[in-house]
């Protein structure tokens, strides 16, 4: 069983692992994190952990059991009782509801345990499974972006029952 954890400093060589292996495959829906992220990954990870400490963001990590990273699902930009999230599974584990599990676990946890009544998130449209993971877990379309130049949607979700 997958666990949803908070972002730690020993996380750092298993979340560059997950994220080389995945390059490839997240470039084909969100933007590429670019060669500069890999380089200086480790000082990415220091920065992350402060931001977190901060309360600025909650980053999290789904891991299995042995601690291999499947995926990594984060609330960005605390503030007002409110946060974006923003999430992305391995190549790997797709298919299984891992994301869909992933991202119900984290609106429970931001209501229960960070205090937030509402997230928001965005995904492009044609990233269809994205699109499917936020409708199947009780976020609704509020508006049209563009998302690295391409036409995006804009979601909001109510944490009052989160699950």
């Amino acid at each position: 069983m997958p666990e949803l954890q908070p972002l730690r400093p020993d996380h750092a060589p298993a979340l560059l692992a997950f994220e080389r292996a995945n390059r490839a495959y997240f470039a084909a829906s969100v933007p590429d994190r670019g060669d500069d992220y890999f380089a200086r990954f480790a000082e990415r990870h220091r920065a992350l952990l402060a931001e977190q400490e901060a309360g600025v963001c909650r980053f999290h990590v789904v891991a299995d059991a042995d601690g291999e990273i499947l995926g990594r699902i984060n609330l960005v930009d605390v503030a007002d009782g409110g946060a974006g999230l923003g999430y992305r599974i391995a190549e790997q584990a797709t298919g299984r509801g891992l994301a869909t599990w992933a991202v119900r676990e984290l609106c429970a946890r931001a209501a229960e345990v960070y205090g937030l009544t509402f997230l928001t998130a965005a995904s492009r449209v044609e990233n269809l499974a994205s699109r499917a993971v936020l409708a199947r877990t009780g976020f609704t379309v509020v508006g049209e972006a563009r998302l690295s130049g391409l036409p995006g949607l804009t979601f909001r979700r109510a944490l009052t029952g989160a699950r």
